[in-house]
């Protein structure tokens, strides 16, 4: 017994141990790229089986009362990865700096506070999910229909953000591969269940809302499991601390939720753009929404993957080795881009007929799958240099970046191809504000990170 005692400590000991601070740190980001890209990709094909399953209802409405609908949710996720942004912001400096003591703290408060602030905020959109809908275009039965789908989903807010924070906490210490299992549960959990209550019981888009909702407690239990159990990253909850770690949080989940609500604020103009080009426009819009972060997921995993590593490295006081990590990062971003377009242009024709996709709506997806997705690359860089921004505590100008790309960066040029370009003016105008604000956040992040290191 006492042997096995002893041959269990080094490993209790190497798991708490930073373990970005040395070795290869691009295999660092494609070993958190690579287990978090499963995960996330995952959810999306959850989301991705939810228009498959409906699409074979052959009921265009449903199709675009879930695109409007999705508008909306993505709001509320984007609000749940802010809060979770927060959580790894902080966490993973303090593993960084040996202070594990901090990051139990840190963890436990950050839970409680993403809870909290998640329900509110669930409670405001659900209260609002008509004038809401009704803004972005929707009308008649494609706005019921998408009122009775986010009636349902919602409320499971709260407990999608919790398995968040989870998960970036997770992944600021280093264990990629337990973050991987919380989406990935979620979304085998969605897949399973969405034949079931959409076809089996019949309830339709109704079924679809349930059963994504019901992944969410899987997502929180798995997420909850690994920090808890696994890592220990957890503390007592006591009211002084929660108060005192308010603010701190505070400081980087407001501008990082502003930051993340800019992307499902400029996707709403679009699809209110799109409306005005009928259902068929609306839905190729919908189809596009799931396919384009199952197709980049690895991009989005990156950009959380970045932070925990920069993180850690920043903590303990390595910032060359921070530098090369965010450069290492951009030419991995470069790379999936390149992957991703082959295989979207190869597909196009497939993907349009899975979908069942005609008229406007498979015209949209062929034009970007073979000619507009190189362009992704320049919101990944974005999306890469606002993760850096965060976890230096400079999460405001993530916010102001975001933000430019979602007004200045979009309504001009949306409005300008709506009008000279139709529905595929929207589609391409929609990604040329990338490529602006994209390269501006590469040259400030440098900026940065040598002011850091001087």
């Amino acid at each position: 017994m006492e042997q096995s005692a002893r041959r269990l400590r080094p490993n209790r000991q190497t798991r708490h141990k930073p373990i970005f601070v040395e070795g290869s740190l691009l295999k660092h980001i494609l070993v958190m790229t690579g287990t978090g890209a499963v995960g996330l990709m995952a959810i999306f094909l959850g989301d991705l089986a939810n228009i498959f399953f409906l699409g074979r209802l052959g009921d265009e409405a449903i199709v675009a009362a879930v695109g409007y609908a999705s508008s909306i949710q993505f709001l509320t996720i984007s609000i749940g990865i802010g809060l979770a942004i927060a959580a790894t912001s902080l966490v993973s400096p303090a593993l960084g700096a040996g202070q594990r003591s901090r990051a139990r703290r840190l963890s436990v408060n950050a839970h409680v506070w993403t809870f909290i602030v998640s329900s509110v905020l669930a409670g405001m959109v659900w209260l609002a999910i008509d004038p809401l809908l009704a803004i972005l275009g929707a009308s008649g039965r494609t706005h019921a229909l998408g009122a009775s789908y986010l009636t349902i989903i919602v409320p499971a807010l709260p407990f999608l953000s919790l398995g968040m924070t989870s998960a970036g906490v997770l992944r600021s210490a280093g264990d990629a591969r337990r973050a991987m299992y919380i989406t990935l549960s979620g979304a085998i959990v969605n897949t399973a269940l969405d034949p079931i209550f959409i076809f089996v019981l019949g309830l339709g888009i109704e079924g679809a809302a349930i059963a994504s909702a019901l992944s969410r407690f899987a997502v929180v239990g798995i997420g909850l499991y690994g920090v808890i159990v696994v890592h220990r990253l957890i503390a007592r909850v006591r009211l002084a601390p929660l108060l005192a770690d308010a603010l701190p949080l505070a400081s980087i989940a407001v501008p990082a939720v502003l930051t993340n609500v800019a992307t499902p604020f400029a996707n709403a103009y679009v699809t209110r753009a799109m409306a005005d080009f009928g259902d068929s426009a609306v839905a190729g819009w919908a189809i596009l929404g799931r396919i384009m972060p199952v197709a980049f997921g690895a991009i989005f995993t990156l950009s959380g993957s970045i932070g925990p590593i920069v993180g850690q490295n920043y903590g303990a006081g390595q910032h060359e080795r921070m530098k090369q990590a965010y450069t290492l990062s951009l030419w991995v971003t470069v790379a999936f881009t390149a992957i991703a377009w082959a295989l979207l242009a190869l597909l196009s024709q497939t993907l349009a007929d899975i979908f069942l996709a005609t008229g406007d709506a498979e015209r949209l997806i062929l034009f970007f799958c073979r000619w507009l997705a190189p362009l992704f690359a320049f919101l990944g860089a974005l999306f890469v240099s606002n993760a850096v921004f965060n976890t230096l505590r400079r999460a405001h100008i993530s916010t102001v970046l975001n933000w430019g790309r979602a007004t200045i960066g979009t309504i001009p040029f949306v409005m300008l191809g709506a009008t000279y370009g139709g529905a595929d003016g929207v589609l391409a105008a929609n990604m040329v504000g990338g490529i602006l604000f994209g390269t501006l956040g590469v040259v400030l992040c440098y900026r940065l990170m040598h002011r850091l290191a001087s």
